[in-house]
């Protein structure tokens, strides 16, 4: 590497620099939606730093920024290291922005490595109501009219709403990823659990990304008085979704048993007429399927599906159980994971073997490229919060390994 060692000082400015970049008081969390003001200045904030050590930056037609050294041409092979700066509602400082800021201090510090940094444009999926749609519609695994079927808060589709930040779907095909230009990718995140931190673990090599099965499920009841309807008589929609959502809770505890990555939640629950004295005549409520092997996936599904119907049934509701994502279980690239360890060796690190619980634009790319990632700690496991916290020492050791692999490969 001919560059200079990673500062601590300097991530901790961009951490602040890229905090400043959010919708909301600090004091509730930050909050950058994708294409929105804030989004955009942490973008630009972080292709300014890019373009002061001398990289190239564009951005694909489907929202991604790429940066890389000047004296690397773009047709060339290279790592591909990086990950969103998109945040949740009130969300941490540090979800996403530590595996730009890692590929960012990486550039710095091995200037001559074969590396490209990139920012993934919608990870978190709350603006448009999908995950990874960058790297999805970069890696043709989403149309270019699912994208225009993609809306935000304000009604507008995402190929809209990103025009002015670079998204075409005209230009979709020509610009998709193109495998052959990269090694592999390396994205780092923070864990978002609290094992690596309980366990005094700075950074670890994940090996595996869980799987997930995502639903929507609507129960119909009756919308009657609140007062005058005996308790007999009532086809209660909430009170059929209340058995739901605790049995459903029952189903994730009895499948941690078993696989202590299985995780069932119901996130998001919709009521209506949703008035104190009526009863809920319509219920709508998402579930979260996670496990690490495709086995547990379909136990989960087979049997998550059996109890909404068994409930609605006894309840004489009805019920319409529709499923709208499926990912496998991703295996990473063991090449790369053991380029990691290595590197890590050479910096004096253990760092052991993890899988993720989350999903991550990793998952998306794995099938097109070898991928791998580091996780650095989080304090308590909090993340989606803004207590989430990481240690500035722990990123810029994530950021030494990330140099010396790409540097050494």
């Amino acid at each position: 590497m001919n560059g200079t060692t990673v500062d601590e000082k300097r991530l901790a400015r961009d951490f602040d620099a890229i905090a400043a970049c959010s919708e909301c008081d600090p004091s509730i969390g930050y909050s950058r939606p994708t294409f929105s003001p804030a989004w955009r200045r942490a973008r630009d904030y972080v292709i300014a730093q890019a373009q002061s050590i001398g990289c190239t930056v564009w951005v694909d037609a489907a929202g991604n920024v790429h940066a890389r050294p000047a004296t690397l041409p773009r047709d060339s092979t290279a790592w591909l290291c990086g990950s969103h700066i998109d945040s949740v509602p009130t969300g941490g400082r540090f979800d996403g922005v530590v595996g730009v800021l890692v590929a960012l201090e990486a550039l710095r510090t091995a200037p001559d490595a074969p590396m490209e940094l990139i920012i993934f444009a919608e990870e978190e999926g709350t603006t448009f109501s999908l995950g990874m749609v960058g790297s999805r519609a970069w890696a043709g695994t989403l149309a270019p009219e699912e994208l225009q079927n993609l809306r935000n808060s304000q009604g507008l589709d995402y190929a809209s709403a990103g025009v002015a930040h670079g998204v075409s779907v005209e230009r979709l095909a020509v610009e998709r990823l193109r495998p052959e230009r990269y090694r592999g990718l390396i994205e780092t995140h923070v864990e978002q659990g609290p094992g690596m931190w309980n366990a005094g673990v700075s950074v670890a090599v994940v090996t595996a990304i869980a799987g997930r099965r995502q639903y929507i499920c609507s129960l119909a009841g009756e919308a009657n008085h609140a007062g005058a309807t005996a308790m007999k008589d009532r086809r209660d929609a909430l009170a059929g979704a209340a058995r739901a959502v605790s049995a459903l809770e029952d189903l994730g505890r009895e499948m941690a048993r078993s696989q202590e990555a299985a995780v069932v939640t119901v996130g998001r629950m919709d009521v209506h007429p949703n008035s104190v004295n009526v009863i809920a005549g319509t219920v709508t409520f998402t579930i979260d399927l996670r496990a690490r092997s495709d086995e547990m996936l379909a136990h989960g599904d087979e049997s998550l599906r059996n109890i909404v119907s068994r409930i609605a049934a006894e309840r004489r509701l009805g019920c319409s159980l529709s499923a709208t994502e499926e990912l496998p279980v991703v295996q990473l690239d063991k090449g790369i994971c053991s380029l990691l360890r290595d590197a890590a060796r050479r910096q004096g690190i253990d760092a052991p073997d993890v899988a993720s619980g989350a999903l991550h634009d990793a998952a998306i790319l794995a099938p097109f490229l070898p991928t791998a990632m580091l996780f650095v700690a989080s304090k308590g496991g909090i993340s989606h919060n803004p207590a989430e916290y990481s240690r500035i020492e722990d990123v810029a050791c994530a950021a030494q390994i990330v140099a010396a692999a790409v540097s050494s490969a």
